[in-house]
């Protein structure tokens, strides 16, 4: 019986002590070395009273990340992974939700750090790193963990204004995991590249995909998705087999023909999960990888990465939509009517709900919050039973997967109808000429952004073909470039801000 992510660590380094654990560009650590590393941040730590406590985690993605994310753990703590890329105002919010006493930064970043966590103890790693390992305090501590202790904090953004933190147990990532790792078949031969931010919620599955597994995690420098060729060079030259990517990343690839360079004929899984896959960018993918495994990933950050996934058929037409798919083992993923009964009708929309193990704690310090997303499950009054409102819409297809059909916020009334804005957007992005597009309603007004070759007009007319004309953005923008936010998804509100400033002025 796991009890600890830890004992993934453990398992890994006894079994591939010298195996390359993680490779940020020239450096490299073996899986003994990560334990090593590991174990002596958490020797020093425990010295502050981690346990059970928050721990911030300010600096880049990286070996040194992973080191201090574990040593957290082994002193009986948990992680929060602190961007360096947001403001700092931002980072000041995320702290005042998150209260974390002690920070644990690079000595490069340390001076930014004790300016923006005024008042928290500064640790660097490379200190913390080289601590004499005492095994007895860090065994003490081990043997009162349980499996539900927390494991890391993910702040998302709140309705409020308010960063909302989601606290995931071991307990959860085990669960995950475990079952992850062995459907996609990932083993100790694979190098899994990291695209995603380590404070977004991709990332686990890169990082605990490998610990499990003993597979070798290739951290993907930033730099280099601003340049298409450089990427497809560094993912060639590291033999990557492993790709569990956002979809704008892939479709960074894809609409600047990068694959015409230079094909990464070592990757045999892609999983992609964040937004809706433009099916015109999987049909290229597949193109020049028709062997490769594709998996359409579907699930929010408080159910632990994901709860459905859909193994992509290659005989299958997915012009009309790539479905989300059927539940992972032990979770159990359904739809709600408006009277909470659940629904079972093929082609019927309803509220997606999820129950299992897989669910988060919750929401850190919101207790509010906690109420209406983490609620009794309205199907059972006999006892209590946590379920997750993830605020999406789901129907079930004829083959009984499930499928996506947009947020339950994402539902507009104009002229007298009633509009779904992902059928808008996936309608426009069918058009030849469009990249990447997304629509929004504000004002009263359907409008629509898009990246492409495609003139307005001629987008326009297109679109007459397919949809009725209330369904029709009566304000239409082409962008130069589709601005992304650091979690890989299409920064709609810095879209739409700049596009109500140029009007302004």
């Amino acid at each position: 019986m796991l009890i600890s992510i830890l004992d993934y660590l453990k398992v890994s380094s006894i079994n591939y002590p010298m195996k390359t654990a993680v490779r940020e560009e020239e450096n490299m650590i073996t899986y003994s070395e990560l334990e090593k590393r590991s174990r002596s941040i958490g020797t020093l730590l425990i010295k502050y009273d981690c346990y059970k406590q928050p721990v911030g985690v300010y600096m880049e993605k990286g070996i040194l990340a992973v080191c201090s994310f574990l040593g957290i753990v082994s002193a009986g703590g948990f992680y929060c992974m602190l961007n360096t890329e947001l403001p700092s105002t931002r980072l000041v919010q995320i702290q005042s939700v998150l209260q974390a006493r002690l920070i644990i930064t690079t000595t490069e970043l340390k001076e930014k750090a004790e300016q923006i966590f005024a008042g928290c103890i500064i640790c660097t790693a490379e200190e913390l790193q080289n601590t004499p390992i005492d095994s007895s305090a860090l065994s003490q501590i081990r043997n009162r963990m349980i499996d539900t202790d927390p494991l890391y904090i993910n702040f998302t953004s709140g309705s409020t204004g308010v960063p909302k933190g989601i606290v995931v147990s071991h307990r959860s990532v085990i669960d995950f995991i475990g079952y992850f790792t062995d459907i996609f078949g990932i083993n100790s031969s694979d190098t899994i590249a990291n695209q995603a931010p380590f404070d977004f919620d991709v990332s686990v599955k890169d990082i605990y995909s490998c610990l499990r597994t003993g597979a070798t995690l290739l951290i993907v420098p930033k730099r280099l998705f601003s340049s298409p060729t450089e990427l497809l060079d560094y993912i060639c030259d590291n033999k990557v087999t492993v790709m569990i990517w956002a979809v704008s990343a892939l479709c960074l690839i894809s609409t600047f023909h990068a694959l015409e360079y230079k094909t990464p004929k070592t990757v045999r899984k892609i999983l992609f999960s964040g937004e809706v896959m433009p099916y015109k960018h999987l049909c290229c993918w597949m193109e020049y990888l028709p062997d490769t495994i594709y998996v359409n990933l579907y699930g929010p950050t408080e159910i632990t990465c994901n709860c459905t996934y859909h193994i992509l058929d290659k005989k299958r037409d997915y012009s009309s939509g790539i479905p989300v798919g059927k539940p992972f083992p032990n979770e159990d993923v359904f739809l709600l009517d408006d009277n909470n009964l659940r629904i079972i009708v093929p082609g019927t929309v309803g509220k997606i709900a999820v129950r299992g193990t897989a669910l988060a704690l919750g929401y850190y310090r919101l207790e509010e919050n906690n109420k209406q997303s983490f609620v009794q499950n309205p199907l059972n009054n006999a006892y209590p039973e946590r379920i997750y409102l993830t605020g999406d819409l789901g129907k079930y297809d004829e083959n009984g997967d499930l499928v996506f059909t947009g947020r339950i916020d994402n539902q507009i009334k104009y002229l007298g109808h009633r509009i779904e804005l992902e059928e808008v957007e996936k309608a426009m992005s069918q058009m030849d000429g469009v990249d990447r597009c997304f629509c929004s309603f504000e004002d009263g007004k359907l409008r629509g952004y898009y990246v492409g070759t495609v003139e307005k007009t001629a987008l326009r007319s297109c679109m007459k073909e397919t949809l009725p004309a209330f369904m029709i953005p009566g304000y239409i923008r082409k962008l130069q470039t589709m601005p992304m936010t650091k979690n890989g998804k299409i920064d709609r509100k810095r879209v739409m801000l700049e596009a109500k400033g140029e009007k302004q002025g």
